[in-house]
């Protein structure tokens, strides 16, 4: 009888276990190139802690930081390969392959990255592009102004950027170049090293570069040319298989969380600039502020890099123009 009593018991343990061992209904893997201490894998961290929270476990993620399950610039393939499930890198690493979300990328004179995060997600809302459709996107997040810093000259005028050698790449080069300088394209790795040994200038990059790159104690100069400001658009996107085998009250649950989300990470790449600026001038750093003549002179110049744009997409069949113009208008 007490051997019954004892097996039945067990039995009653066991089935109160299985609901919660079991729930997990879907199992994922996130990749991330960010090291696990950046702000941006924090939050891309919580993001799947949070999916599971809400979805009471019928979600669970493996996170895997650092590019340790898949290369910055293989994440995307990745993910529609299944390498991994869920994948955060930046667009700009596949150039040429996104030409609709690329027009996110041009030196529009982004103010904010909260500005530039929401100007990422409006486009793909509006446009829905096709090369993006071998995945599930969750969400896109854009970091701060990238603005012009260099070492030992202060540029305040067009004229000074002339003969300027500007460590730069992709649109941030092409804009180098039509602002009279001369692009370098080198890594962001490789900047610091590049501005302390004086083999280049300056460089193009994000306020937050001069802290989490240290690039505020080479640079002794800033110019806020907002005017040109361009961003890089961060994607968040999950194969589609996974995507379809998620039921449909959690996959609700997730999009309430992305949208969530892409505000956490503009406001982190915000805050992230805040003390970037801050980084700079305890260096010793200088801010030059063009004036509102010279801020236009500045945007003028640059256009060429816009109708570029227009005339490279629309070899591809794309209506650049109103690409572009639909993306300048979500910055009023």
């Amino acid at each position: 009888m007490n051997k019954l009593l004892t097996t039945l018991l067990a039995l009653a343990v066991i089935c109160v276990a299985l609901p919660t061992t079991s729930r997990a209904e879907v199992k994922l893997t996130y990749s991330n190139f960010f090291p696990p201490t950046n702000h941006q894998s924090q939050l891309a961290e919580a993001w799947c802690k949070e999916v599971e929270k809400r979805t009471g476990g019928k979600v669970v993620i493996e996170y895997y930081p650092g590019g340790t399950l898949s290369k910055a610039a293989q994440c995307y393939d990745g993910v529609v390969e299944g390498i991994s499930d869920v994948g955060l890198s930046c667009l700009a690493y596949s150039r040429g392959r996104f030409p609709v979300m690329a027009a996110v990328d041009l030196p529009l004179g982004y103010q904010t990255a909260a500005q530039a995060t929401a100007t990422a997600n409006a486009v793909y809302e509006h446009f829905k592009p096709e090369e993006l459709a071998d995945v599930e996107p969750m969400y896109f997040n854009g970091h701060g102004p990238g603005l012009l810093f260099t070492v030992s000259k202060p540029v305040k005028t067009l004229e000074d950027m002339k003969g300027e050698k500007i460590r730069a790449t992709g649109n941030s080069a092409k804009l180098v170049a039509a602002l009279g300088g001369t692009p370098v394209a080198k890594p962001m790795p490789e900047n610091y090293q590049l501005l302390q040994k004086g083999v280049v200038d300056g460089s193009m990059h994000p306020i937050e570069s001069n802290k989490s790159f240290k690039l505020g104690e080479v640079c002794k100069y800033g110019t806020d040319s907002f005017s040109v400001a361009y961003t890089t658009v961060f994607f968040i996107v999950m194969n589609k298989d996974k995507w379809a085998s998620i039921d449909p009250e959690s996959q609700a649950i997730i999009r309430d969380i992305n949208t969530e989300w892409a505000t956490k990470h503009a406001a982190a790449w915000d805050g992230a600039d805040a003390e970037g600026r801050q980084f700079f001038l305890d260096q010793g750093g200088q801010i030059v502020e063009l004036s509102a003549e010279e801020s236009a002179a500045w945007a003028a110049a640059g256009r060429p890099v816009l109708d570029g744009y227009v005339a490279e997409v629309a070899e591809k069949g794309l209506d650049g123009k109103a690409i572009l113009e639909f993306t300048q208008s979500t910055l009023k």
